[in-house]
C-alpha cells in the first residue's frame, strides 16, 4: 500500500485524474468481482484526495495572484473560464 501512495504521489494531476476515470468506469461496468471493487473503491478514493488537493494548491496560487493597481492584495476572485466576466 505504501508504493501505491509513492506512485500516486509521483504522478502528475492529468495522470492521476486519467487514472481516476478508468477506476470510475470499472467500477460502473458491474464486471468487477466484490473484493477487487473493494480495492478499486480505495485506489480511487486515494487518487480522489490526491486531485483535490493538487486543485486546492492551485486555487490558493491563484489566488495569491489577484493584486490591485496598487500592487497590494485587492481581494480574490473567483476563476471565470468562458471570461464572461
Amino acid at each position: 500500500m505504501a508504493e501505491e501512495q509513492s506512485q500516486i504521489s509521483e504522478m502528475s494531476f492529468e495522470q492521476a485524474l486519467r487514472e481516476l476515470e478508468s477506476v470510475v468506469r470499472r467500477l460502473e461496468s458491474g464486471d468487477v468481482p466484490l473484493d477487487e471493487s473493494i480495492t478499486l473503491y480505495e485506489r480511487g478514493e486515494e487518487l480522489r484526495k490526491a486531485c483535490q488537493s493538487r486543485l486546492d494548491a492551485a486555487q490558493a496560487r491563484i489566488e495569491k495572484i489577484v493584486a490591485g493597481t496598487d500592487g497590494k492584495p485587492a481581494g480574490t476572485q473567483p476563476f471565470d473560464a468562458d471570461g464572461s466576466a
